[in-house]
């Protein structure tokens, strides 16, 4: 079984310029879109969102972030007190899959110790040592705990044409890790077999469901926003590209979300 979960509502002022409504004092409604996924006796997390930690000490995201984002750091959309709503136990969480490293993707790792965490290894190198424009961008505190890091490298599969990491062959589902470089330097997006089609978790590699669509667009500030925070704009535009003819000849076969725009959690 599959969850979408929204595990960090965030309320950046733009209205109609971030896909909202309004002028651009308006609010906007973004969320972190993280899947929960059961498999055999345990659960797989993609994406964490922002964690219990964050939302008792919210300056540890950092003044720009929760200036211009505005999170809302509610500790009811935190995963771990989701999956506990569902009955289910935090402590089954067996693995964590990460689409990157960003502050609204990886705060709820410290409430996950015993998972293994999946990583793309040139993200993880990244984040240890981050050139100084994108410091801002990795919290270290939300792996201070010492996550049970589990870095992959590229071993030459491909999954519909795209270069990729098979993970955890020995479970029955299938899992794949697809590196798409752009917005951070070892970006990748999660792709999971649900038994109908694949669905492609992108993460960060566009902000707008119009972005993947033909023709594609995108709201003015979101644009802005990904030239700003984006790693390499040439190569986030490239894999844009691939990503629009993925959705155009797999349709059938491949459902893309991306992690903010709350159109995908409907």
């Amino acid at each position: 079984m599959l969850r979408h979960l929204n595990c960090a509502t965030m309320c950046p002022r733009g209205g109609r310029q971030l896909g909202g409504s309004g002028g651009p004092l308006a609010e906007a409604n973004l969320v972190a879109h993280c899947l929960l996924v059961e498999a055999g006796d345990g659960l797989i997390l993609v994406d964490t969102g922002l964690g219990t930690a964050d939302v008792a000490s919210p300056k540890r995201l950092g003044q720009p972030f929760r200036a211009l984002i505005r999170p809302q750091c509610r500790e009811g959309e935190t995963a771990i007190r989701q999956i506990e709503r569902l009955g289910l136990a935090p402590e089954d969480v067996s693995h964590v899959v990460l689409t990157h490293l960003d502050v609204d993707h990886a705060g709820g790792l410290g409430d996950f110790p015993r998972a293994q965490v999946h990583v793309f290894a040139p993200e993880l190198a990244a984040a240890r040592n981050p050139p100084l424009r994108e410091r801002g961008r990795y919290i270290k505190a939300q792996w201070a705990h010492g996550p049970k890091w589990v870095e992959h490298e590229l071993e030459g599969d491909s999954w519909f044409g795209f270069d990729s990491v098979r993970l955890l062959p020995d479970l029955a589902l299938e899992i794949a890790m697809v590196p798409l470089l752009g917005h951070s330097s070892g970006h990748a997006g999660i792709a999971v077999n649900t038994g109908e089609n694949w669905l492609f978790h992108c993460g960060d590699a566009y902000f707008h469901h119009q972005e993947v669509a033909a023709p594609n667009s995108c709201p003015a500030g979101l644009r802005l926003f990904q030239n700003v925070v984006g790693h390499d704009r040439a190569l986030r535009h490239h894999n844009q590209d691939r990503l629009r003819e993925l959705a155009r000849e797999r349709r059938q076969d491949v459902h893309l979300i991306c992690s903010h725009d709350p159109v995908y959690m409907s």
